[in-house]
């Protein structure tokens, strides 16, 4: 197990501890009480940022495990905190305007995508090399 995407995957999860945490508090800003989802436009982005970090978060832990473990370490941690940065800029985007989300969202999606890819890649090479 590698300290470095131990690292990654603590991060990952105190981020998303944050982001939760900032849906509490907009709850309590916007006055939209449980279980409504919706109703304040500055509320419901909030909430998007948290569902949208969840989904992401389901396809990227796996896939940087999994690239750790076939391809390397560091070059996982070093695509895992690139993920990071781009989820933080498009919390941070999103936060102002749903319009701002674009390049955080990009950042993040492509470094997922590049773990995915290099994932198959080592496994594929994996299994054919003796």
């Amino acid at each position: 197990m590698s300290p470095w995407i131990s690292l990654i995957t603590a991060l990952t999860l105190l981020l998303y501890l944050v982001i939760t945490i900032n849906v509490g508090r907009a709850r309590a800003k916007y006055k939209v009480k449980p279980p409504q989802m919706s109703g304040n436009p500055d509320f419901e982005r909030v909430v998007r940022v948290q569902q949208n970090t969840l989904e992401q978060m389901v396809f990227f832990l796996p896939a940087l495990w999994l690239f750790s473990f076939y391809v390397s370490p560091l070059w996982g941690a070093g695509i895992g905190a690139i993920w990071l940065l781009g989820r933080i800029a498009y919390a941070w985007g999103y936060y102002q305007a749903a319009e701002k989300r674009a390049i955080g969202f990009a950042i993040s999606s492509i470094s997922s995508m590049v773990l995915l890819l290099g994932s198959l890649v080592g496994i594929i090479l994996s299994l054919v090399q003796p």
